[in-house]
């Protein structure tokens, strides 16, 4: 029997009914964002202080299985129509022993670990683009030792390549762009739980996606979202160019489909072939989520970019759309809706940098404070766990994000302050209290 979704106030809600839809983006609230069971008063009253409508499953109601973390939707949301646009209904994806990562170290001996590699990375970028600018032969075995050293950096600590990538300034915006593009794309599949063989192809593949635009005009890829028909022809191309550049390297068929595939889309209208659905292989469909949503973060000169939160608001409604809806929730779980080095402002005026955060309270990150509730700049900043400083507190007390900073933000510089130090200097009373 198929599940039947009915629309109710929060005020009549009562305990065991299953919730599989809000009245506002899922991410926007601390709930599973797959829908989730409600379990006690307490359920009902967090949704009270979230929504003024929800939808139930009729089907699901007083079921006994749990919802937690990654696992898939048990509801199902019927193909149709958003903003006019078609939705494309799929199956879950399927991770083939999915391997479950734990965090290993910290973040600060993970800073200091993969400090070098970043540089490693575009030494590494400018000596491949170069060559190929040139028409040389490439030769991919530096690149690949480095993805391998990413790799197992994400594996360790999924934040400090985060927050190095982030929070650095980069001479190229291809190499930048490779480089985050990559990054985005470990810790999803690191979150999916991809084998680290896997996480190889798709990083090597992410840092490669970009080889053929070395042969596009500079002036191009300045304007990138704002080309002309004719000149969006001829940016087109850079995918199979790309591949051809790369075809005879020795490189394997996973790494060459990420290159090949990751602007191929869901609804079938990316380029170069206009593939969709389940034709577009996996490791594509991961760099292709995390180059858009780079894409839509990266500070241009002729485009203003999108705060982080803003982008994954973006990615939220293009959910079955552009992109495979559990691949969304699943990247936004692994990045989280303030993503590693997203700029923001306290509801109590202090502002940061997000340094960390937990799948499991998303709402809640970890912020590096640079400046006080004046705005002015600290001497010395300090690093607040909100979900910590807020697991005792009611809600009228608790201190939480009020909104994203634009990119450059006066005042907002990271590169002042050492997180590291951050971390080994203060205690928690202090960090807190300023």
């Amino acid at each position: 029997m198929g599940v039947q979704q009915k629309k109710v106030a929060v005020h009549d809600l009562e305990v065991g009914m299953f919730v599989s839809d809000l009245d506002r983006p899922w991410h926007q609230t601390p709930f599973p964002i797959q829908g989730f069971h409600i379990r006690s008063q307490d359920d009902i009253r967090a949704l009270v202080s979230h929504c003024k409508w929800v939808m139930i499953d009729v089907a699901e109601i007083r079921e006994s299985r749990a919802v937690k973390g990654n696992s898939k939707p048990v509801f199902g949301r019927a193909a149709g129509r958003r903003g006019g646009r078609e939705q494309l209904q799929l199956p879950p994806l399927s991770i083939r022993e999915p391997v479950t990562y734990e965090t290993v170290t910290t973040l600060k001996k993970e800073l200091k670990t993969s400090k070098r590699l970043l540089d490693d990375v575009e030494d590494a970028l400018g000596q491949l683009f170069d060559t190929l600018r040139s028409e040389g032969v490439p030769d991919l075995r530096p690149i690949a030792t480095i993805t391998s050293k990413m790799v197992s950096s994400v594996i360790r600590q999924p934040d400090a390549l985060l927050w190095l990538s982030r929070t650095r300034a980069h001479d190229s915006y291809l190499y930048r762009h490779a480089l985050n593009t990559a990054v985005w794309a470990l810790v999803c599949g690191r979150h999916l739980g991809l084998n680290e063989g896997l996480l190889n192809h798709l990083g090597l593949g992410c840092l490669l996606s970009q080889v053929g635009k070395t042969s596009l005009p500079a002036d191009m890829l300045a304007r990138e979202g704002q080309l002309n028909a004719e000149e969006y022809t001829t940016y087109r191309g850079y995918i199979n160019r790309g591949v051809a550049m790369l075809q005879d390297s020795g490189l394997s068929r996973a790494v060459l489909s990420v290159v090949q595939c990751h602007r191929e889309r869901h609804n079938g209208s990316g380029f170069p072939e206009g593939i969709r659905g389940d034709r577009i292989p996996l490791l594509a469909k991961v760099a292709g989520i995390s180059e858009f949503f780079e894409s839509l973060i990266a500070p241009r000169k002729h485009s203003e970019p999108l705060t982080p939160a803003k982008a994954v608001t973006l990615l939220y409604e293009m959910r079955n759309i552009e992109f495979q809806e559990d691949l969304v929730e699943n990247f936004i779980q692994a990045i989280g809706i303030y993503p590693t080095g997203s700029l923001v402002e306290l509801t109590d005026g202090q502002r940061g940098i997000v340094v960390s955060h937990s799948p499991e309270r998303r709402l809640w990150p970890r912020v590096m404070v640079m400046t006080d509730a004046e705005a002015r700049p600290l001497k010395t900043a300090k690093i607040i766990d909100l979900a910590r400083y807020n697991e005792d507190r009611d809600a009228a007390e608790a201190v939480q994000i009020r909104e994203c900073l634009p990119h450059g933000t006066e005042g907002m510089d990271p590169a002042m302050y050492d997180v590291t130090g951050v971390e080994s200097r203060w205690g928690l009373g202090r960090l807190i209290n300023g």
